[in-house]
């Protein structure tokens, strides 16, 4: 983010989703092509424990069709074609699965932002960190969630595998909570002050605020030395 005079690392939240269809692998390409540190997506699984990539549970919103991620194989949902920008559905745009998000962001070697949406299983945590493994380092990744559990789970797992803990609003243990698990706070920029931010750099926790489409309070964001901005439109 040079041209706000900071070193704050941009995430482009589900791709660069201003242009392209959110979640996509047009939109993950699409950030990849441009300066963002980051590119964030949202996993869920099939019907047949395939990983994909979807923020909600199901597809009505982003196709004509309504479907539940979790009722459909993943052919199944290869079916399903989403919309594009227009909102007119296309052939070409298709759910990805977490490892076609993986190949795209690893191949312009964008740092990883994986949310977790549902709670986890344990051996679906385990097979989550197996795959993430196929693509090199872990350093390149990391795993945000809403749901505490589901990052607790995987701290144990994975002592090194880095986090960050999605909050709405700030509770006021978010501190105790991050330090617990030695995770990062992701959280809404309306929620989250100037004060906060330097309590949370005190503790040594890294600060994420989302979603920031504004340039004028990216800039105030900034100049309180938050640490990621994610957003849908500003590089």
């Amino acid at each position: 983010m040079k041209k706000f005079g900071t070193s704050v690392k941009m995430i482009a939240h589900r791709g660069f989703s201003v242009r392209e269809r959110e979640n996509t692998a047009a939109a993950f390409i699409a950030a990849g092509n441009r300066s963002f540190y980051g590119i964030e997506c949202d996993i869920r699984l099939t019907r047949d424990d395939v990983f994909v990539v979807c923020h909600d549970a199901d597809t009505g919103r982003v196709a004509p069709e309504k479907h539940a991620i979790r009722d459909l194989t993943y052919q199944e949902l290869l079916a399903v074609n989403l919309y594009d920008t227009d909102h007119e559905p296309k052939p070409y745009l298709k759910v990805p699965t977490l490892r076609e998000y993986l190949t795209i962001a690893m191949k312009y070697r964008k740092h990883c932002f994986i949310e977790l949406k549902p709670k986890f299983s344990d051996d679906e945590l385990k097979r989550f960190l197996e795959e993430i493994s196929l693509y090199g380092s872990v350093d390149m990744i990391t795993v945000i969630s809403f749901n505490y559990s589901n990052l607790a789970r995987l701290r144990k797992l994975s002592p090194d595998l880095s986090m960050q803990f999605l909050m709405g609003e700030l509770p006021e243990d978010a501190i105790a909570l991050c330090e617990s698990i030695g995770a990062g706070a992701d959280v809404h920029y309306k929620n989250v002050t100037k004060k906060d931010i330097a309590r949370f750099h005190k503790h040594g926790i890294a600060v994420n605020v989302w979603t920031i489409d504004d340039p004028t309070i990216a800039r105030q964001f900034a100049r309180w030395k938050v640490d990621y901005i994610t957003t849908n439109a500003l590089e």
